[in-house]
Formats: C-alpha cells, structure tokens, sequence
C-alpha cells in the first residue's frame, strides 16, 4: 500500500516572521470600503467628547469603524461585537488588534449619539461627490417600527382625562364633606378652576395645623369626629398623589393619543406586522425616510402615526443637513394635504405627490360621479356652483378650521336655492335637508390641479414608476435582508442614535454592492466583445 504524504499540520506553530493579517483580505472587499471612508470622514467632533486626563481610550476612528463593519453584517448586539473583535479576521484588522468589551462599545454608542448624524451627513455628501446620488430629487416614505418597550405598559389620552375630570368631582365633594373653614372655602371655588396639586398640598398643610391645634377629645363623640377627619385627611393626600399623576401623564402625552411606561416616548401604533392578526397597537415610532437611487439621503422619527404631519419638519430636516431644499419632491397620497402642497410650493419644490382620490382617477374604467362636488360645475368669475340639474348654488358663508399643527384652512359653503321636487334629489343627497350644502377648499382643489398635471405629466409617470422601487425596496431591505424589525433601545434620543449607525452602515453597504455591480458589467461586456 502506497504511503500517502499530507501537508503537515500544527496549529500551536510559530512563525518568526509573522504575515500581514490583512493579507487574506480581498482588495475590493467591503470592510476596505469602510475603512478608507472613515479614514477620510471628520470626527473632530468627536474628540471635545473625550476628557485629556485619565486612561488612554480607544481611538474613536477604530471604534466607529468596527461598529459600522458589524451593522454591515446584522450584527447589533454590543456581545456579538465583542465576540466578532477576537473572532473575525476582518474585525481584526480593522480594530488593529485591539479589543474593547461590549460595555465600552455600548459606551462609545451613546457618548456619540449627538455626533453621529453629521457623520451620517458627510456620507451622503461623499455619495453626492462620488456621483452616486445628486440630493434634487428626494422620495419620501414612512413605516413603522415597533420599540423595545413593553407592549402592553399602554397609557391613553382618553382614559387619562375621563379619570381626571372624575378625580376632580371626587375633590370637590370630599371638600364639601370636610366640616372645616379651610375646606369649605376651597370647595366654593368656581367650576372653571381645576384644582392643582399644589393647591391641594397647601390646603393638607393647613387642615393639618387645625387638625393639631384641635384640643383632645373627651367624649365617644368628638373622638369619633376626630377619627373621620383624620381619614378624610389621608384621603384628599391620596387624591392628590392621584391628580399629580393623572397631570405627569397630559405632560408626557403633549397632544399624543398614547404613550408607554417603559418608553414614554413610543406612541401605540397600528404595525404592518400584526401577529395576532387583530389590528393590536404597539408601541413604535413613525420612521420617514428620503431615498435617491436607493441610498439613503435622510431620516427622521416621528411620535404621530399618520404621514401627513410629518413632511414639514422632514423637509426642515433636508435643509439643516444640506442646506438646500430638493428641487423635486416624490411622495405617496399619504403626504398630499393643503399644508404641505404649500410648503413645497413657496420653498421652489416641484411636488410630485399624489392625492387621496388620484389613484381612483387614473383607472381605464373610472367614470366621474356627476353628483360628487368635484364634478359640479364652477363659476369663477360669478362664484357660483351648477348641480347636475343646472340650479345654480350661491356662496353663503366661509368655514376656517385648524389642523393638528396648527394650520388654519379655509372652506366655502355653497347652498342650493331650491331642492323640493327635484328628481334626483335622492341620488344627489341623503340630507334630511331641504337645500343640498357643499364645502369647497379653493386653494386645495388649485394644488391638486397642478399636482395632478404634474404626475400625469411624462416626468410625473417616471417618477410614480421609480418611487414604486426607491423607498418601498429600502424598507424591505432594511427589514428583511439586515433585519431590522425593531428597535433596540428606550427613547427618541437612542433610537435616532441606533438608526443612525444603520443608515450608515446600509449607505456603504449599498455603495459597495453598486461598486461590485458596475465592475461585474464592464467585465462581462469586455468578455462579450472579446468572443
């Protein structure tokens, strides 16, 4: 039988003239992308954050690389980094050997979590250099993300105020009750007046005092009157410790609908991922995103779970980063109200955002609803409307309302003179109303004119086409190829830092898969043109 030669094997061998560790590193992998982006990013906004006396620390530039490298690689746990830093060649060599525990990591987290956001924008700008994006045009989308709270800590606004106004009465009466001078005063006070907790804490004092000052009992009676106010005493210190509660939670909530104890910060949100399948709220955060050519350009979180009210200060957000608005804005029906049509207009963005009845309008088989108010003919210059039977509706009055932000808009009412016998008054409306009413937003339906002639338009079609595969495809890869299903911290502060981290990562994790892709196409075209 042959005599068969291996390789010989040692694995406790030294070497005297040790190898670059880097050697076995491809040149155009992904980690060598990072590391000369890094190396070529600002962070003397960094170095204020370190103190010059004490221990040395780790070099921040180190430490940013090695936790970008693991976002990279889905690797969000401060323990799996620590792990990945004595285990992974290519964490090694970023790290140059060194290696921090998960508590410094975690450390280095959050002591740049005011920072890291410039670094984020100076890698976009580096893209915009690099030609990978040019920030004119922007499409803009949101979703939620559930929080790491507890998901069932849940505080509601309603419920909130319903037990406060029923705290209140209970103060009131339990005032009435109390056979004291102090008390009764009090409880005469007008209804208007809420009473405050610190209005109720000077009252304890002072029914305290005449409660010492009252001389001891002798009689069954008098002990027994004694005993009551006593109670009575403990019981408004009780109300009051409830009242000062009832006003924390209006102060966190500050116009939410809901908040969690855990993370008072989440607002309870209805999430795509839905379980159990029967419309539970979660807490989570509204996250909005601005994507060009798939990269990601800007970020924002959001307490308030519809669209609408978040586009401004998202667009704000642009232009702190940036200094310049987008000079075209891509945005779903989700964005397109009269507030926000108006911002765009007067910051020079052309507004390719839809509205909430276009999608129907753009189908083969749509047929407009004569007896909708948009289908009504107007008058311009005599401001009048004409109903489908040709009576003429006047002008009656002008309705202004305010939205959530504080916007004011105004609608015209238009009220039909006669209605009495028509015979399609039962296909026109329902209204036990003799004289069918319509309300028009002038303003809105000239924003939606032009927004509609904007997306119909051969620009607009391009722009509906791509927005499809900008913002919808960044939240699948986000969520589903770099899991990122959930936050993985408490409070706005953290969430914006972590996601801040991951936006990063994603940018040049995408750059380098753009790299490699174009590489890939020049060397399979040469090969065709060889053959």
């Amino acid at each position: 039988m042959a005599k068969i030669h291996f390789r010989p094997y040692n694995p406790n061998q030294t070497v005297l003239f040790p190898q670059r560790i880097d050697e076995d590193i491809p040149a155009e992998a992904p980690v060598r992308i990072l590391n000369a982006m890094v190396d070529n990013l600002d962070l003397s906004s960094f170095h204020k954050l370190y103190k010059e006396l004490g221990r040395a620390p780790y070099h921040p530039r180190m430490m940013l690389k090695a936790v970008l490298y693991a976002y990279m690689n889905n690797i969000y746990s401060c323990r799996k980094i620590e792990s990945s830093l004595t285990r992974d060649i290519h964490f090694i060599w970023l790290a140059g050997y060194e290696k921090p525990d998960y508590r410094t990591i975690d450390r280095f987290r959050n002591r740049v979590k005011d920072e890291i956001n410039r670094i984020f924008t100076q890698i976009v700008l580096i893209l915009a250099s690099k030609g990978f994006i040019s920030l004119d045009v922007e499409y803009v989308d949101g979703t939620k993300i559930e929080s790491k709270a507890n998901r069932y800590t849940f505080v509601w606004r309603k419920n909130v105020e319903r037990n406060r106004a029923r705290l209140l009465e209970k103060i009131r009466i339990l005032l009435q009750q109390i056979d004291d001078v102090i008390a009764q005063d009090n409880a005469c006070i007008d209804d208007s007046v809420e009473f405050t907790p610190s209005m109720l804490t000077d009252m304890i004092s002072e029914l305290k005092c005449s409660l010492e000052e009252t001389p001891a009992a002798s009689t069954r009676e008098d002990k027994k009157v004694q005993r009551q106010k006593a109670r009575q005493l403990k019981q408004l210190e009780s109300h009051r410790n409830k009242l000062a509660e009832y006003d924390r939670h209006m102060k966190i909530l500050d116009g939410r609908n809901s908040y969690s104890k855990t993370d008072p910060d989440a607002t309870f949100m209805r999430m795509k991922e839905d379980h159990m399948r029967n419309g539970q709220t979660k807490p989570g955060y509204n996250l909005q995103i601005g994507t060009e050519n798939q990269f990601l350009v800007d970020f924002a979180l959001f307490p308030n779970p519809t669209d609408t009210l978040t586009m401004i200060p998202f667009e704000t957000s642009f232009m702190d980063r940036y200094g310049h608005f987008p000079s075209e804005e891509v945005a779903d029906s989700g964005y397109g109200s009269e507030e926000n049509y108006r911002f765009m207009e007067e910051n020079g963005m052309e507004a390719y955002v839809k509205y909430n009845f276009f999608h129907k309008e753009q189908r083969p088989r749509y047929v407009a609803d004569p007896f909708r108010q948009e289908s009504f003919h107007y008058n311009e210059e005599e401001d009048y409307y004409v109903c489908p039977m040709g009576q003429h509706m006047e002008r009656t009055g002008v309705r202004h309302s305010r939205t959530e932000s504080g916007y004011i808009t105004e609608s015209v009412r238009y009220r039909a003179v006669r209605c009495e016998g028509c015979p399609l008054r039962c296909m026109c409306f329902k209204s036990k109303s003799q004289k069918r009413t319509i309300e028009v937003n002038h303003r809105l339906k000239e924003y939606k004119r032009k927004a509609r002639e904007r997306l119909t338009s051969e620009k607009g079609i391009r722009h509906r086409g791509q927005r499809c595969i900008e913002p919808e495809a960044v939240f699948g890869q986000i969520k589903y190829d770099m899991a990122y299903k959930r936050f993985r911290h408490f409070g706005q502060d953290k969430v914006t830092m972590d996601f801040a981290f991951f936006a990063i990562a994603f940018n040049i994790k995408k750059m380098c898969a753009k790299i490699k892709k174009e590489k890939m196409t020049d060397k399979d075209y040469q090969n065709i043109r060889v053959a």
